[in-house]
C-alpha cells in the first residue's frame, strides 16, 4: 500500500527522536543542564528541556531518508525543493531560538522578531497562502499573500507554545491533530484532489513520528522537555502543513456544486479543519492575550491562568487534565473529519455529543469541591479527608492568585 511508505518514514523519525531524546536526558542530568524551577512550573524537580532538539535532528533525518525513496521524488523536484528546503531552514532557525530562550529567557520582542523572520522565511520559500478554496478565491496581492502566511504561522507558533504547561500535552495534542490532518489530506490523494506524494502529508507524518518517539521521555511524570524550540517547531510545522494543504486544493473544483460532496467538502474543510485540530491551543492563546491586555501587560508576559493550570485548580490531577485536553482536541478533529463521511446533522451530532461528555468530565470536580466549600461554610464536620482536599484547592487557588498580581518574564511554563 501507498500509506505503507508515510507508515516507514514516521517510524524513521520516531526511532531516530526516541534515541537522540535519550541520548540528550542522559547528558543533561549527567552534566545538570536544566534549569532551575520557577514558581509557575507545575513540575517539582529540575527537568532537562532541550528535547526539541532531538525532534528537530529526528525530522531532518526523515526528510534525508524520503529523500532517497524514489515515490516521494516529487517532493524533492524542481519548485518543490526550494520549498523542503525553506522548511528546513525555517525549523533549524526557530529551533535556535528556542534553544536560546531555553537557556538564557530571551524577552518577548526579540521572540517575536524571531518567529516573524522564520515565518517570512516559509513564506518566501513558497509555502504561502495564494488561493482560498471558497468559491475559487484567489489572493492577488503577492504582499497580502505574504502578510496572511506570516500572521498565521506566527499565531500557530505562539498558539502550541503556549499549552506547553503539562508533561506529553503538545505531543499527544499534535499526534491528535496531525493524525486527523493526514487522514484529511491523504483522502484528497486518493480520490485525486492531490498527487500521492506530497510535502504536506509527508511534513504531517513525520512529525507525527517525531511525537511519538518523543512522547515515552515526556508523558507524566517527564524525564524531557521539548521546551521553546520544541513546541515552537511543532507549531511552524503544522502550520506549514495546513497552509500546503488548503492551497493544493483545486478552488475550480470546490466551486462546482456537483463536485462538492465527491470531494469531501473542500471548500470549507481546509478552512475549518486547521481550526478544529488547534481549537486548544488557539483558545487558549486567545483567552491568554485577553486576559492579560485587559491588565494591561504584553500579551506575552508569562502567568499561571492558562487552561492546564485551570484545570489542575479545578481539583484535577497531572494526568487527568492532559486526558481531557487531549480528549477535546479529538472530538473536534474527528468531528470535522465526519463531516466528510455522513450526512453534517449526524456529524454535528457527534460533535456534540463529544463536547457533552468532555464537558461533564471537565466540571465533574467543581461539584465536589461546591460540597466542600458549603460543608465549611455552615461549620459542618468533613472529616480529615475532606480537610486536605479543601486545603489543597485553597493552595492551588492561593498559588493562581499570586502568579497573576506579580506577574513573570515572557517564557511560557514548559512541563
Amino acid at each position: 500500500m501507498r500509506i505503507a511508505f508515510y507508515v516507514l518514514i514516521a517510524a524513521v523519525a520516531a526511532i531516530v527522536t526516541y534515541g537522540l531524546a535519550i541520548l540528550i536526558w542522559k547528558l543533561s542530568t549527567r552534566y545538570r543542564f536544566y534549569p532551575k524551577i520557577r514558581e509557575r512550573d507545575v513540575h517539582t524537580r529540575p527537568t532537562p528541556r532541550l528535547g526539541g532538539v532531538a525532534m528537530f535532528l529526528g525530522i531532518v533525518v526523515a526528510f534525508a531518508v524520503s529523500s532517497q525513496i524514489s515515490n516521494f521524488s516529487i517532493v524533492f523536484a524542481g519548485q518543490s525543493t526550494v520549498k523542503v528546503t525553506g522548511l528546513l531552514v525555517a525549523a533549524l532557525t526557530i529551533v535556535l531560538i528556542g534553544v536560546a530562550d531555553d537557556i538564557w529567557d530571551l524577552d518577548w520582542w526579540t521572540k517575536l522578531a524571531g518567529q516573524v523572520i522564520v515565518a517570512s522565511l516559509l513564506a518566501w520559500s513558497g509555502l504561502q497562502l495564494t488561493t482560498l478554496p471558497i468559491g475559487g478565491v484567489t489572493i492577488v496581492s503577492p504582499y497580502i499573500s505574504l502578510g496572511i502566511t506570516v500572521l498565521v504561522v506566527v499565531l500557530v507558533m505562539n498558539a502550541i507554545n503556549f499549552i506547553d504547561g503539562l508533561d506529553g500535552l503538545v505531543a499527544g495534542v499534535a499526534i491528535i491533530a496531525n493524525g486527523a490532518f493526514f487522514i484529511y489530506s491523504y483522502l484528497l490523494q486518493y480520490n485525486e484532489q492531490t498527487p500521492y506524494y506530497n510535502l504536506a502529508s509527508l511534513t504531517t507524518a513525520i512529525l507525527i513520528g517525531a511525537c511519538l518517539g518523543f512522547l515515552p521521555l515526556n508523558f507524566h511524570p517527564a524525564r524531557l522537555f521539548m521546551g521553546d524550540a520544541g513546541a515552537l517547531l511543532v507549531g511552524l510545522l503544522m502550520a506549514a502543513s495546513a497552509i500546503s494543504v488548503t492551497g493544493q486544493v483545486d478552488p475550480g473544483v470546490a466551486a462546482q456544486p456537483e463536485q462538492f460532496s465527491a470531494y469531501f467538502l473542500p471548500a470549507f474543510i481546509p478552512i475549518l479543519l486547521p481550526f478544529a485540530v488547534l481549537v486548544v491551543p488557539l483558545l487558549d492563546f486567545a483567552l491568554a492575550v485577553i486576559r492579560r491586555v485587559r491588565a494591561g501587560k504584553s500579551p506575552f508576559t508569562a502567568d499561571r491562568q492558562h487552561l492546564h493550570h485551570r484545570l489542575l485548580d479545578m481539583g484535577h490531577s497531572h494526568l487527568h487534565a492532559v486526558l481531557i485536553l487531549y480528549s477535546w482536541t479529538f472530538v473536534f478533529s474527528v468531528g470535522c473529519l465526519a463531516f466528510m463521511f455522513m450526512p453534517w446533522y449526524w456529524a454535528a451530532g457527534l460533535i456534540i455529543f463529544g463536547l457533552t461528555i468532555c464537558t461533564a468530565i471537565t466540571l465533574a470536580p467543581l461539584s465536589r469541591r461546591k460540597v466542600l466549600e458549603a460543608a465549611a461554610q455552615l461549620g459542618a464536620p468533613t472529616g480529615a479527608a475532606a480537610h486536605a482536599e479543601g486545603a489543597r484547592f485553597d493552595q492551588l487557588d492561593s498559588a493562581s492568585a499570586t502568579a497573576a498580581d506579580d506577574g513573570f518574564d515572557v517564557k511560557e511554563s514548559t512541563s
